[in-house]
């Protein structure tokens, strides 16, 4: 995108009215390779492009874009924007207060991924996918790599630019094993902000091996007796109730529209003096993220601190609603959507634990498990969740013993972390090139993860 163009769209922009004006262009290019039953199914390439304009007119918000890039298209949506600000009536407070960013970011590739020859993509998820069929009670198997390079130039009439570009890669897989008319399936995928490096140095046949033997192991084992129990979760399980239990939570337009949970609880107490959690923008193997889509650089944002809750997570509009500070979370799908309030890696500091120690005074309870996780629910306002978990183990007196499957977590997320009572000092954050987290509408990758964590009390049945 020439930057002389986008800059001419924002004089122009001020020419007509405009007291403000970002302009987003963004270039996404993604590959998925698809094998099922050891055959290709697909091999699918897409390239898009295109650009969004914001502006404030008389206090009031515009917006417009177009994946048409010429001179005539972009004209004609700097004309639609302003003209939308000046009917909408949606008065924005912050835009253009902000400070002056200049920067130019991109992830760490060794090994261009867009470069590879496409039949060596494909050989990596066929041998991935043949590995996968280790037993005759293994009745279906499905592999998948995947790849997305995002790259987004970032202009305001502030006088920031910002040029980011992000590439993400990793294979999918999922195992469905069948024994005596009972099914069970395990899926699982590994990604990370690099190149076709990562793909090089990991055993893919050994992931998706490993993947099959659980769905085994799954699939005749029982599921656990309901109850309250004393747990330890792991990382990938503490992640994804840190993200979707409390990171949706401490979003700044869901506490300033009272939907949120910890709407009104600044520097209280809502969890045990252990826990510290944290949002931020570039983590070891999180998503790369070190500035968001209003040009804001995200830091390290301690959202709790020793139990205490210290701060939200912020666009720049919702800062200015709350009297803080922009933290950085001003995150669009694309050019076609507006920033909102969204997370980055949204973790757990870890403490002083190892594993054994996690689990020696524990006479029954279960390890709960994230491998192979499903679906869940949350009600923000309220604090509930519940989790459909992978299959897990059950502890007894002190010692990892028989696997259980069908194991489901449910609870009020402040109760839940005020009876954590040990944190592991193991740490693992991951992303996914496969999917994002969903929010009106717009889904955005993220990374979420922690320790291994003891929970005192917590709900767990069977589906």
């Amino acid at each position: 995108m020439n930057e002389n163009l986008m800059e001419k769209l924002i004089g122009k922009a001020e020419k007509l009215g405009a007291s403000y004006v970002d302009v987003r262009y963004q270039e996404n290019e993604s590959e998925v390779i698809l094998v099922e039953n050891k055959i290709l199914k697909s091999y699918t390439s897409r390239k898009r492009s295109g650009i969004g304009i914001r502006v404030i007119v008389d206090k009031s918000l515009g917006y417009a874009s177009t994946s048409k890039i010429n001179g005539e298209s972009l004209e004609q949506i700097l004309r639609e924007a302003v003209k939308i600000a000046r009917v909408s009536g949606i008065e924005v407070r912050g835009l253009g207060e902000g400070r002056v960013e200049k920067a130019e970011e991109k992830s760490l590739v060794k090994v261009n991924p867009f470069e590879i020859d496409p039949d060596d993509k494909v050989s990596v998820a066929l041998e991935a996918n043949k590995s996968a069929l280790i037993s005759d009670e293994i009745k279906n198997i499905q592999t998948a790599l995947g790849i997305v390079r995002d790259s987004r130039l970032f202009m305001s009439s502030l006088g920031s630019k910002i040029k980011l570009e992000t590439t993400i890669i990793g294979v999918s897989h999922g195992s469905v094993a069948r024994v005596n008319g009972r099914m069970e399936r395990v899926s699982y995928s590994n990604s990370k902000c690099a190149g076709f490096e990562f793909i090089e140095k990991e055993d893919w046949n050994s992931f998706t091996i490993d993947i099959s033997k659980l769905a085994l192991e799954a699939v005749n084992a029982k599921t656990p007796p309901p109850g309250t129990y004393t747990v330890v979760v792991d990382p990938d399980v503490i992640g994804l109730m840190l993200h979707e239990a409390f990171g949706h939570a401490s979003e700044g337009d869901l506490v300033a529209s009272g939907e949120s949970v910890l709407h009104g609880m600044l520097g209280k107490r809502v969890a045990s003096e252990l826990v510290t959690i944290i949002d931020e923008g570039v983590v070891e193997n999180g998503y790369f993220h070190p500035y968001d889509d209003e040009g804001v650089k995200k830091e390290k944002t301690v959202i709790v601190e020793n139990g205490i809750l210290k701060n939200y997570i912020h666009s720049i509009t919702s800062a200015t609603l709350l009297g803080a500070k922009p933290t950085g979370n001003g995150r669009a799908q694309d050019f076609e959507n507006l920033p909102i309030v969204r997370q980055t890696n949204y973790y757990m500091a870890p403490g002083d634990y190892s594993f054994e120690e996690l689990i020696e005074d524990i006479d029954f309870g279960i390890y709960i498990k994230g491998k192979g996780a499903g679906g869940g629910q949350v009600e923000v306002g309220m604090g509930t969740f519940t989790f459909g978990v992978g299959p897990s183990k059950i502890i007894r007196k002190g010692e990892l013993a028989e696997t259980v499957r069908g194991v489901v977590i449910s609870g009020l997320i402040l109760e839940t972390l005020k009876t954590i009572d040990a944190i592991g000092k193991d740490l693992k954050i991951r992303t996914n090139v496969f999917g994002g987290c969903g929010k009106m509408g717009q889904s955005v990758r993220v990374g979420f993860g922690g320790p291994h964590v003891r929970v005192r009390k917590m709900t767990v049945g069977g589906r």
